[in-house]
């Protein structure tokens, strides 16, 4: 604490202007370093883990984030009133904002990353890919006009070549970037990829590139001292990506020729002392697989979401570089010192449902503990609630080892240990990822998860059905341990009674009818085929109405019902047949039919929005609509039937 209070910046007080995971270890270093923190948070996250970690927490405003973590008068104005000299911003929200940068400089605040001006410059894609080539970096072949029209976007593709890309000239996350094949398709991409862009940046120009089809995503740790001096913390892969979005990152980049990671480190250096760049940044390259030409692609001006890996190779904390710097200090390390060593891979943890187009999930858990001799950089806690209003990432898990192979065996079976139960997440298919033969080969691409997984994903059907059997077993045993009485997590390997009995089980992978033998014979059989349940051991937690069950990173929400009470109209199974309920909680934003309307199988029925996101919902099977409960505007519960639709009798 000493040394940042006589630094040259003295730092006494850091303001977080984030939420989240990146919020809580932004604050870790802080507290290590002897420096108090200040949480921003909106009337949504008044009990967020961030929030209880701070030395001083503010409100900025309601839980849109428009009008609280980016409301930029309220973040400076949380900064004065708690006394803070310095403000962190993490990574998404205002990190990379160039007029929050200079509202900090104009208030006499330390803005912990670059100046105003090197994230403006580095905010345009297109002033990025001129700055590249004036510091001799090689960038992907293009065309960037500023405000060039149709004809002189068209001329450039024919030149390029097709297959081309449309890219949104501020911005990023995969937002105002499309694909283009064909001429014919040009007109319809740009004004698709101007409107996007315009909607979510209020900036509408685009440019063009030439499509790389089987790319690499490697970018380079950078770190500068604002005089031209530059350091470098080697490469990382973040190829396993989604809509742009990336999923798996790990480091250093596996099966890459000696000769390209020196490429990929000097443009890296070249581009951020051209610069005279301060603190810690992101250089971003594409590579065709298999080739040898790296091309610059962007430079992040903030801390990345994978950073921890680079950390864990090269054992720094890159939070201490960026305060240290902010405060005028001199950085702990030379490049010489700077030695990666060994091999760590993280994965991104969502409240995502992977099995139904990825749709955003949301809950209260019952439970978040990250598994032993692992790095898990978490948001959440049990007990906090996962709502629709920001972003679906929950946390990160972070594994190290002498070398690849032995980083991905642990990070799977951390996977497989880690319980978050409550929330729905992508845990399951992560692990389906990391034990695919192209990710253990190192031979994937940008590609990896279309390739992977060409039908979309679901959870193994064998591995399911053993899940499933426990569960109904847990759930009607009624020994004194019995599971419905418990509000903790429990074990059960066996069941005291001998009998057969049918069940329906109804969960977030949907419903099935199975039969469970118990006693001598433990197994469960569905659709005429046995599972042996005698070694099947899994975990469960009960919820306010349904039981969790959970074994191999595989989480059910169950509701189990004996089959013959289900046929009896007893206890409920959930939905009946052309029931349509909200898969998760958020805003009915259109309703497309009216009662008595006939439908046909996959009529759009009501458009709904969470977590950004907007999904629509179609009809199961032909019939007519009814019993139409919500209207556009309306906020919906997760599980509220919404409509039905029924089965129109044949004459």
């Amino acid at each position: 604490m000493t040394e940042f209070l006589t630094a040259p910046n003295p730092i006494r007080t850091v303001l977080v202007a984030n939420r989240g995971e990146i919020a809580c270890r932004i604050m870790r270093t802080c507290h290590r370093l002897g420096l108090r923190t200040v949480a921003i948070y909106s009337e949504a996250d008044s009990e967020a883990l961030h929030v209880k970690l701070a030395n001083i927490a503010i409100c900025v405003g309601p839980a849109a984030s428009s009008e609280s973590y980016l409301k930029i008068p309220a973040v400076i104005e949380a900064a004065k009133t708690s006394g803070a000299e310095a403000v962190h911003a993490g990574y998404g929200f205002l990190s990379e904002n160039a007029n929050f940068v200079k509202a900090c400089e104009e208030a006499g605040l330390i803005f912990v990353g670059p100046s105003s001006h090197a994230v403006a410059e580095m905010g345009s894609k297109i002033k990025a890919r001129h700055i590249a080539k004036e510091a001799g970096v090689p960038t992907v072949p293009g065309f960037e006009g500023v405000n060039a029209g149709y004809d002189e976007l068209a001329k450039a593709a024919s030149e390029l070549g097709y297959p081309v890309m449309i890219k949104a000239n501020s911005g990023g996350g995969g937002r105002g970037m499309r694909q283009v094949t064909s001429p014919d398709a040009l007109k319809a991409a740009i004004n698709s990829a101007q409107q996007e862009a315009g909607a979510s940046f209020g900036d509408d120009s685009v440019f063009i590139e030439k499509l790389i089809e089987s790319p690499r995503h490697l970018e380079v740790q950078v770190f500068g001292d604002g005089r031209g001096g530059a350091l470098h913390f080697y490469e990382r892969d973040c190829s396993v990506q989604r809509n742009h979005q990336k999923v798996i990152e790990e480091a250093p980049a596996p099966n890459l020729p000696e000769a390209v990671r020196e490429k990929l480190l000097e443009s890296a250096l070249k581009l951020t002392s051209e610069m005279e760049y301060a603190g810690a940044g992101t250089v971003e390259f594409i590579m065709e697989a298999g080739g040898d030409s790296p091309y610059f692609l962007e430079m992040n001006t903030r801390l990345q979401v994978e950073h921890p890996v680079t950390e864990e190779i090269c054992g720094v904390d890159l939070v201490e570089f960026q305060l240290r710097l902010a405060a005028g200090l001199p950085l702990p390390l030379t490049q010489d010192q700077i030695v990666p060593k060994g091999h760590s891979i993280e994965v991104r943890i969502t409240a995502e449902r992977p099995e139904s187009g990825f749709m955003p999930g949301t809950g209260t858990f019952l439970e978040v503990n990250g598994p032993a001799g692992l790095r898990f950089e978490t948001g959440v806690a049990t007990g906090s609630t996962v709502g629709t209003n920001y972003d679906s990432m929950l946390a990160k898990l972070i594994s190290y080892g002498p070398d690849r192979e032995n980083a991905r065996r642990h990070l799977i079976d951390g996977l497989k240990s880690l319980s978050m139960i409550g929330v729905p997440t992508n845990q399951a298919f992560l692990i389906d990822c990391l034990e695919a033969k192209a990710f253990a080969d190192s031979t994937f691409t940008t590609g990896f998860l279309t390739e992977t997984f060409p039908d979309g994903w679901s959870p193994n059907a064998d591995e399911l059905t053993r899940l499933r059997g426990a569960a109904a077993r847990a759930s009607f045993d009624t020994g004194e341990d019995d599971p419905r009485q418990r509000r903790d997590g429990f074990r059960t390997i066996y069941n005291r009674r001998g009998a057969r009995t049918d069940f329906v089980v109804q969960d977030n992978f949907g419903t099935a009818e199975l039969t469970l033998w118990t006693g001598s014979c433990s197994a469960v059989e569905v659709d005429g085929k046995s599972f042996d349940m005698t070694d099947v051991e899994a975990t469960f937690f009960e919820g306010p109405d349904t039981l969790y069950a959970t074994r191999n990173g595989l989480t059910i929400a169950a509701n189990i019902v004996a089959a013959s009470d289900a046929k009896l109209g007893g206890v409920g199974t959930g939905l009946s047949e052309g029931d349509i309920a909200a898969g998760l909680t958020g805003l009915v934003t259109k309703v497309f039919v009216t009662e008595g309307e006939e439908v046909k199988t996959g009529t759009p029925l009501l458009e709904m929005e969470a977590m950004k996101l907007v999904h629509t919902l179609t009809a199961p099977f032909d019939g007519k609509v009814s019993n139409i409960s919500c209207a556009d505007g309306e906020t919906v519960q997760v599980k509220t039937i919404l409509m039905s639709i029924e089965i129109e009798e044949e004459e």
